[in-house]
């Protein structure tokens, strides 16, 4: 078994001259962005196409003014509300 300090430094070894070929003037997100932000756009629309399905399965229905259920007269009710 290999000790975790000589396997970290081959792994960085590898790194360091993969880095080396690399151009930082021409570096794109490449494939992998494009399918990371993809997925993302796929995650975000199924969201909302699900947001919406379940916005449109709600019922509202407005409690009535508890002023006009109660019977008192007008100036009562928004006497009592204003306190």
């Amino acid at each position: 078994m290999l000790d975790m300090s000589a396997s970290a430094s081959l792994a960085m070894t590898h790194l360091a001259s993969f880095s080396a070929e690399v151009d930082e003037n021409k570096v794109t997100p490449g494939v992998l962005g494009f399918i990371v932000f993809a997925v993302m756009a796929l995650a975000v629309w199924a969201l909302m196409k699900s947001m919406n399905k379940q916005m449109g399965r709600i019922q509202f229905k407005e409690a009535p003014d508890p002023a006009e259920t109660s019977g008192a007269p007008e100036g009562a009710a928004k006497a009592s509300t204003q306190e």
